[in-house]
C-alpha cells in the first residue's frame, strides 16, 4: 500500500518530534496532550469545512490565494461584476 518512508522523511519526523518535545520543556506527557489537542482541533475544522461544502458553500478561490490579500469581503467585492461591464 504505502511506501516505506525515506530516510529524509524519517529525519524530518524526528526533528518535528524533538521540536514538539522542546516546546513542552521536555515533558512528554504535555507533548502528547498538546498533539492530541491539535489533532482534535483539526478534526473539528475538517468536519466544519465538509459540512460547508455539503451545504454548497464552496469558495470561488483557494484559501491560500486570499492570505495577505485583504479580507474575504474585500476579495468578494473584487469578484463582483460591475454594472458598466455588463452594459455593453
Amino acid at each position: 500500500m504505502s511506501a516505506t518512508p525515506s530516510l529524509s522523511d524519517n529525519s524530518r519526523y524526528e526533528q518535528a518530534c524533538d521540536q514538539a518535545i522542546a516546546m513542552c520543556d521536555g515533558n512528554l506527557r504535555s507533548t502528547i496532550k498538546a498533539l492530541i489537542m491539535a489533532n482534535e482541533y483539526l478534526e473539528i475544522e475538517l468536519e466544519e469545512l465538509q459540512a460547508a461544502v455539503a451545504a454548497g458553500c464552496v469558495p470561488s478561490q483557494a484559501f491560500s490565494s486570499e492570505a495577505g490579500a485583504g479580507s474575504r469581503e474585500e476579495n468578494a467585492s473584487k469578484r463582483r461584476p460591475h454594472a458598466s461591464s455588463n452594459a455593453a
